[in-house]
């Protein structure tokens, strides 16, 4: 089936606007015999008369009318497939939807969003914050393209980039025997005293394998579903937890009456990374944007005063 040119279907459109040949023709950069050519075989290929043709002036046909609206919509959703395929070739613009993990997003999100807005303007970017199976699931469902979350964790055939890593503190109330001094091996933590996430949170597992201390999950005096909870629950005297380097700040030790101190265990003791399935196709503005965040992560993080 032969098929109406693009072209042909500007030139009828224009043709259709002004009603005159000489003006289509000079509007669209082409002499007046090549525009009537191409007019006369796009509805010899249609089989129909689009106008109607004197001396003085060109009228419409009512069917070339509605063929003009219908080309103007056709055109319009080819320049809007261009311009989508232009903004995929800028680094980092157009949409992207991320996925974070809650045990990282209060904390990493403040300090790299800014920066990345900042960087790449042209960039949309949508947040999820959700548990990393989750996570995991709406990535490989095509719902994100792409995730912030913790290793070690099993990602299957994902492919991923480290772009951070950092070790645990232990949180303790601020009047707590054990509080003050500088890292504390997990064989001296107060197991009976220990407040954890609840499962499905990566933290969690993290900070017990790091310590050793899975078969203490079930000891645990209280579960909570977020960090801020468990930090509430320290400055009020009920236990002590476990927090990523990341969280902990002069502004966090400020409004939170606590102390911390470093795991003795060596580190890191998690990754972060950006996670990303094989098949995408966007794969260099990924890599892209976890080099963006590690660097302004390396800017905005300093280790606390755990003393």
């Amino acid at each position: 089936m032969n098929l109406p040119t693009l072209r042909q279907l500007h030139y009828l459109v224009t043709v259709v606007e002004l009603c005159h040949f000489g003006q289509a023709a000079e509007r669209c950069f082409v002499t007046q015999s090549t525009l009537s050519t191409a007019i006369q075989e796009l509805e010899s290929l249609l089989g129909v008369q689009l106008l109607e043709r004197t001396k003085r002036k060109v009228i419409p046909t009512k069917l070339g009318i509605e063929l003009a609206d219908k080309a103007r919509q056709i055109i319009s959703l080819t320049e809007s497939l261009v311009l989508d395929a232009q903004v995929d070739r800028q680094p980092l613009s157009g949409e992207l939807r991320l996925g974070v993990i809650p045990t990282i997003s209060p904390f990493l999100l403040p300090k790299v969003l800014p920066g990345v807005r900042g960087g790449f303007p042209e960039l949309e970017l949508y947040l999820l914050e959700d548990q990393t199976q989750n996570l995991l699931e709406r990535l490989a469902a095509g719902e994100l393209d792409c995730a912030i979350l913790a290793l070690p964790f099993d990602l299957g055939g994902l492919e991923y980039r480290v772009f951070w890593q950092e070790n645990f503190l232990v949180a303790f109330p601020d009047d707590h025997p054990l509080s003050r001094g500088g890292p504390i091996a997990s064989q001296k933590l107060p197991g009976n005293e220990l407040l954890l996430l609840e499962k499905g949170h990566c933290l969690r597992d993290h900070a017990l394998a790091v310590c050793h201390m899975k078969a203490m999950a079930k000891r645990a005096t209280f579960q909570g579903t977020s960090l801020y909870t468990l930090v509430q629950m320290v400055a009020g005297g009920q236990g002590i937890t476990f927090l990523p380097e990341m969280a902990v700040d002069e502004d966090f030790l400020a409004q939170n009456p606590i102390a911390v101190r470093p795991l003795a265990e060596k580190g890191p003791h998690r990754e972060i990374c950006l996670v990303w399935r094989a098949s995408y196709h966007r794969k260099a503005d990924l890599a892209l944007l976890a080099e963006r965040m590690h660097g302004l992560l390396a800017a905005a993080c300093r280790p606390p005063d755990a003393g």
